[in-house]
């Protein structure tokens, strides 16, 4: 039996995007083991994945961090991967690939350029497009790709919905990361206020915030999901929460990819940081709006895109 070997650090969104492309690979590689090598932050969530045999947690320490760098590379070339699938692309996994994983076979967005096409082209195409065009390069199967099952991330969350008394409700994201604070529209209080006018006792109107996010939460005049009143939810929590939700308004943030993943309703906010297309964040449920300048886009219009998917 071989191992193969996925790399996908993160973020979030991005790991829940990357679900369907580790699922093909898997299928395409039965009777191998299959191993993904991610962040801390999302080891739990993913050793449950029935698509995987097993999680190497990668600290990701600095470079210069020579002891932590040869401790990683004795680690991973134990397996003697026959194949490894660089899903995340980035700087550091190419840095891998020079200096830490011997593999025969390394699969990548530089290994499946065309013939005098730069990375930097290829690297503007909607990310789906570009797992697409790796994995077929790379002999894989595409199938789950754009359809990916996530039924494996949900869990019981009765007793939590029913606590906060809400059968239909709207789940809104208004947060994003310090590093990315552009992505964050400044007017979701003032849309809160108007939803909850003018829908009166449909709909609840929640708002699921992360571990950063507690305090700042309980400012915008929405009903503030926790698991038993104290703790933020886990990841499993927030994927079913997302599920059983009647729509979505988000920034451009890990929710707003797993409520499109799942085909829910919404919708996500996009300023100049990149676009809804290159993302790969649209489809015939989820849709987004897009801005030169999130601080220029109105409450209004917002509301009326709102108003216009659910009516």
């Amino acid at each position: 039996m071989s191992n193969i070997l996925i790399i996908k650090h993160g973020s979030l969104g991005d790991l829940i995007q990357a679900n369907g492309a580790i699922e093909d690979i898997k299928n395409s590689f039965k009777d191998s083991k299959v191993l993904l090598l991610t962040s801390k932050s999302y080891s739990e969530l993913m050793y449950q994945c029935p698509y995987i045999d097993g999680v190497i947690v990668d600290k990701r320490l600095p470079r210069w961090n020579l002891f932590y760098l040869a401790s990683l590379r004795r680690l991973l070339n134990k397996y003697n991967f026959s194949h490894v699938f660089d899903l995340q692309n980035s700087s550091r996994t190419r840095f891998y690939k020079k200096y830490i994983l011997s593999s025969p076979i390394w699969s990548s967005s530089e290994t499946s350029l065309e013939p005098g096409q730069k990375k930097m082209n290829f690297d503007e195409e909607p990310v789906l497009n570009r797992f697409e065009t790796q994995l077929e390069k790379s002999g894989v199967e595409i199938i789950k790709l754009r359809n990916m099952d996530l039924s494996w991330t949900f869990v019981d969350m009765n007793d939590v919905i029913k606590a906060y008394k809400g059968e239909k409700y709207i789940l809104i994201f208004p947060f994003c990361s310090k590093k990315h604070i552009k992505k964050k529209w400044p007017y979701f209080k003032e849309l809160i206020k108007k939803i909850d006018e003018y829908y009166k006792n449909k709909y609840s109107l929640m708002i699921a915030p992360g571990p950063n996010e507690i305090k700042e939460s309980s400012t915008f005049g929405a009903r503030v999901i926790l698991d038993k009143d104290k703790n933020f939810l886990n990841l499993n929590q927030l994927i079913t929460l997302i599920n059983n939700s009647s729509f979505i308004i988000s920034n451009d943030t890990g929710p707003a990819h797993i409520s499109s993943h799942l085909k829910k309703r919404g919708l996500v906010l996009f300023g100049s940081h990149t676009t809804a297309s290159k993302v790969s964040i649209e489809n015939e449920n989820f849709k987004a709006i897009s801005v030169k300048d999130l601080n220029q886009l109105s409450v209004d219009d917002v509301f009326a895109k709102v108003k216009n998917a659910l009516n």
